[in-house]
C-alpha cells in the first residue's frame, strides 16, 4: 500500500507516466497502469482526501471487485493502437474509451493496459529523446581524472569528477572527489541542486553501487539512502538501463566535455589537495 500512494504522488503531483513511475518504485508497468487507471475512474487529486488516510479505505475506493474475465472478449487492434499512441494527446485512456464504445464487452482498462503492454513488449524501437526544461537531471561520474599527491608520504590518489547534466539546456555541474561511495554521491547530489537553485522531476543515474543495490532492466533496487534523498527532494529515480548508454547521452556527453576541457587541460598541474583541484 505504501508504493501505492506513491504511485498516487508521483503521477498527480509530478505529472509522471506508468513507465517512468515503474522503473523508479521497482514494479511492473502493467500495475501502475492498472492502479492509474483506477485513480481516473476514481477522479483523485493530490493531496489524498483525509478520508483517505487509512489504507483500508483506499483499497476499498480503488479495489472495488470487477469480478472474473469473461472469455472471448474482442481483441483490439494492437499495431493501430500503437499507432494512435504517437499521435499527440493521445492516451491510453482515450484509445480504451473508444475500443469501449465499439466494443461494450471488451477489456476493462486495467486488462486493456496490460495486454498493451505485453505486445508492445514485442518491438525493439530506439526512440529519439525530447528534454524538457526541468523535467530530468543526469549523473555520473568521469571515467578518468587528476592525481591528487599527499606531499607528506608520497601517496597518490585520483580525483575523478561527478557531472551533473541538465536535460533541456545541457547546464553541467562538475565537482572533484576521491571516492564515489555513498557519503561522496549523496553530498554531490545536495551540492549540485544548490547551485543550480532547484529540483529537476527526475534524477537519472548511471548503476552505480551508490544508486542501484541490484541492477534491473525494468525493476532496479535503488539503495535505500538515495532512495529517501530523492523523497525529500520529491524526485523520483529512474537509472539508466545497464549497458544502453543511450538512456544518459546526455551526461556521456557532458562526461566526454569535462575530460576534454577540465581532465586534459589539467593534465600538466601537480595538486597537493582536494581543495587545490575544485580551485
Amino acid at each position: 500500500m505504501r508504493k501505492l500512494r506513491e504511485i498516487l504522488r508521483l503521477h498527480l503531483e509530478r505529472g509522471l507516466g506508468p513507465r517512468a513511475i515503474a522503473r523508479s518504485l521497482s514494479v511492473s508497468p502493467s500495475t501502475v497502469s492498472g492502479y492509474l487507471g483506477r485513480v481516473r475512474a476514481a477522479k483523485l487529486t493530490w493531496p489524498l482526501p483525509a478520508a483517505l488516510d487509512e489504507d483500508a479505505a483506499l483499497e476499498r475506493l480503488l479495489f472495488a471487485d470487477e469480478g472474473p474475465p469473461r472469455p472471448g472478449r474482442p481483441e483490439p487492434d494492437w499495431a493501430r493502437m500503437h499507432l494512435e499512441l504517437r499521435k499527440r494527446h493521445v492516451t491510453k485512456q482515450l484509445l480504451w474509451e473508444e475500443y469501449k464504445a465499439e466494443q461494450p464487452d471488451g477489456y476493462q482498462f486495467s486488462q486493456f493496459c496490460e495486454k498493451y503492454a505485453r505486445w508492445a513488449a514485442t518491438l525493439s524501437v530506439t526512440m529519439r529523446q525530447t528534454h524538457v526544461a526541468g523535467e530530468k537531471l543526469f549523473l555520473d561520474f568521469s571515467g578518468d581524472g587528476v592525481d591528487v599527491l599527499d606531499a607528506k608520504t608520497g601517496e597518490r590518489k585520483k580525483a575523478k569528477l561527478f557531472l551533473a547534466v541538465l536535460g533541456a539546456s545541457n547546464f553541467t555541474y562538475a565537482e572533484p572527489v576521491l571516492s564515489e561511495e555513498l557519503p561522496t554521491w549523496v553530498a554531490c547530489h545536495v551540492n549540485a541542486l544548490e547551485y543550480m537553485g532547484g529540483v529537476t522531476q527526475v534524477w537519472v543515474p548511471d548503476n552505480l553501487k551508490s544508486a542501484v543495490t541490484r541492477p534491473n532492466r525494468y525493476e532496479p533496487d535503488l539503495n535505500p539512502t538515495y532512495a529517501e534523498l530523492a523523497r525529500h527532494y520529491g524526485a523520483a529515480v529512474i537509472p539508466a538501463r545497464v549497458r544502453k548508454p543511450r538512456d544518459k547521452a546526455k551526461v556521456e556527453q557532458g562526461v566526454l566535455l569535462a575530460e576534454r576541457w577540465i581532465l586534459a587541460a589539467l593534465r600538466h598541474r601537480t595538486f597537493f589537495s582536494l581543495e587545490e583541484v575544485r580551485q
